[in-house]
């Protein structure tokens, strides 16, 4: 049976959605991937911004979680990456120790960066740490015009982000035969699902390369959440219900088994543990209600369920969308 051929309300039950289509169980297998969410302190405030981050927000991690963190990493030997977002999280006090713990634990550490923060006064030493301890950058770039990401990100955000970029190409980034990695994210500016990843990868490298020598590696294209500021933006436009159901109707099994709560776990900003970034701000806790000070290892949440709604149609429509792009 397919998702067209249920009623609407089961239609946004994600794990029927699941059931429809074979799946009888929905949890976590091994944890390879500590998503730490720093909290949502930021210089920009975009109106896709699931977490509903700006420069008025005040919540931010404090230095006894922070070292909390660093100590479940230290612990947990399966952890091959940490992926640092906020948030700006280079605003955060603890973003430095973060980074520098988790590389010498031998961790692949990402950040994901909003570009303009690279240019804010006290952080111009940032991009060359970030190379220094060869952090891999994903950059939020929704479009590669300025009439396009002003109008999503804010008014002068596209000029400065071009900057952003060019400063960490100087360093190496994005470079082909380099070792430091740059990776964008595009996001649609609507109520719509991502095009073809790759077609508009090629699109984001002509563009970028001929306007303005910019290099990068990777696109990665990410659906927008019905959370927070977007949600906000669909009930505005009367667009909710259209938007779920485009979600639910687009449901790809295909997309099930590398969605990223698969493999990953996601710390607060207070410590709180969730499935992903999305439940967090959704405050849909691991089901247990773990913190970070109820386990030793973050392998104990392996083999556990999954805290699902309908907002996981978001990751799992059409060619599928994670953390780290098209899934299929």
């Amino acid at each position: 049976m397919s998702l067209t051929q249920i009623d609407t309300h089961a239609r946004l039950d994600f794990r029927q959605g699941l059931r429809s289509h074979g799946f009888s169980a929905f949890n976590r297998r091994a944890i390879t991937t500590l998503q730490i969410n720093v909290g949502k302190v930021c210089n920009q405030a975009c109106h896709h911004c699931h977490v509903d981050a700006g420069p008025k927000r005040t919540e931010k991690m404090t230095e006894p979680v922070a070292y909390r963190v660093i100590q479940l990493v230290q612990s947990s030997p399966n952890i091959e990456v940490v992926d640092i977002t906020g948030g700006a999280p280079e605003l955060n006090q603890n973003f430095a120790r973060l980074v520098l713990a988790a590389t010498q634990t031998g961790c692949r550490v990402i950040d994901r960066c909003n570009l303009t923060v690279l240019l804010e006064p006290g952080y111009e030493g940032v991009p060359a740490f970030l190379a220094q301890n060869d952090v891999e950058i994903i950059a939020s770039l929704p479009c590669y015009t300025a009439e396009n990401v002003d109008r999503q990100r804010g008014r002068g955000v596209f000029e400065r982000s071009i900057e952003a970029l060019q400063t960490l190409n100087s360093l190496g980034y994005g470079i082909p035969g380099s070792r430091l990695q740059l990776n964008l994210v595009y996001n649609p500016l609507g109520p719509s699902l991502p095009p073809p990843q790759d077609r508009l990868e090629a699109d984001y490298k002509r563009n970028l390369r001929e306007n303005f020598s910019i290099e990068f590696n990777r696109l990665f294209t990410i659906t927008n959440m019905p959370i927070s500021r977007f949600a906000e933006m669909l009930a505005r436009g009367g667009e909710t219900s259209r938007y779920y159901k485009l979600l639910a109707d687009n449901f790809n099994p295909h997309t099930v088994e590398n969605v990223m709560c698969r493999s990953l776990v996601s710390v607060a900003y207070d410590g709180q543990l969730y499935d992903c970034d999305f439940n967090q701000m959704l405050d849909c806790p691991v089901p247990s209600r773990k913190t970070i000070w109820d386990i030793e290892s973050f392998g104990e949440l392996e083999n556990t369920r999954i805290a699902t709604g309908p907002h996981c149609f978001g990751c799992t429509a059409g060619s599928g969308s994670s953390c780290g792009g098209q899934l299929e």
